[in-house]
């Protein structure tokens, strides 16, 4: 009765369709009904829902409850209106109403950053998220975000040197998408919490060049990499998403691409811990004496 029968459809996910549920109460959910024709099964719903109640906080998109009687399988989640990030930079329609500002941008990445962060500083055992991409990101506003799509988490992580190490994973258990990928975690299959802070790189550049994380053959951290580890600040003005028309903090975006050089980097420990990126985000963010210099 929520969903209408599952008439509006707001979201598809790697294993299941997201309709609109109304609550009947003035407030609205998004229904995920989990499809076994698209590989989706009883135990990602269940290992889902475990991650869900093991956590909490504002970036993150709320588990309301959940069902698995007539052989459905479907989550009730917090309903966040204004669709994904991707929908926001690369559609038309996304874009049909305004730019999305560099101020924006900044704010949205301080909220993917915590987002992430939670997960690993609050969470016993650690949960990897392995699908950290734009379309996973639910836009409250222009300024604000909140996580979701934990269908592909992995609750622990692989210890290779450890006595107490996990078994790597094999190619075909490997999770998520192309363009976002760790390098280290297609090479080994080993899940650590450093393969989302590679993803989370991807993610900065496409806030700040406003592409695609694929770029024809080649992916966007493999496109941009000339371009970003320059030191010549007219350089990295080539790499700016043009439809922002130079209206960006020259610091700022100096801050988000030394975060987007270390965040893809092969040695897995040498990339930043997401609280690091949280602090220098927020570093970052305080008043500045010339708003625009670009």
């Amino acid at each position: 009765m929520a969903t209408r029968d599952f008439r509006i459809r707001i979201g598809v996910g790697a294993t299941s369709f997201v309709y609109l549920a109304d609550l009947g109460d003035g407030r609205f959910g998004a229904v995920k009904r989990v499809m076994e024709d698209r590989g989706g099964s009883k135990k990602i719903l269940l290992d889902e829902v475990s991650v869900l109640l093991r956590i909490s906080h504002p970036n993150l998109a709320r588990l309301m409850g959940f069902c698995l009687e007539k052989g459905e399988q479907l989550l009730l989640l917090e309903y966040v209106p204004n669709k994904t990030l991707f929908d926001r930079i690369h559609t038309y329609h996304g874009q049909s109403s305004c730019i999305l500002s560099w101020s924006s941008r900044l704010s949205i990445a301080l909220d993917i950053a915590r987002a992430l962060d939670y997960p690993r500083s609050r969470a016993d055992p650690t949960i990897i998220h392995r699908d950290v991409k734009s379309s996973s990101i639910l836009l409250v506003d222009d300024d604000h975000a909140k996580f979701a799509d934990f269908g592909l988490c992995k609750l622990g992580y692989d210890r290779p040197d450890s006595e107490t190490s996990t078994t790597p994973a094999s190619p075909t258990s490997i999770k998520g998408s192309f363009g976002y990928i760790d390098i280290n975690y297609l090479n080994t299959g080993l899940a650590t919490p450093k393969i989302d802070v590679y993803s989370y790189g991807v993610l900065l550049l496409e806030l700040i060049a406003g592409l695609k994380s694929i770029q024809g053959s080649v992916t966007l951290a493999e496109w941009t990499e000339g371009w970003r580890k320059s030191d010549d600040v007219e350089v990295w003005a080539n790499v700016l998403d043009p439809k922002l028309n130079g209206n960006a903090n020259l610091e700022q975006l100096s801050v988000l691409i030394h975060v987007a050089n270390l965040a893809p980097i092969e040695n897995s420990e040498g990339r930043p811990e997401m609280g690091q990126i949280v602090d220098r985000i927020l570093t970052c963010m305080e008043p500045q004496p010339y708003p625009h210099l670009l």
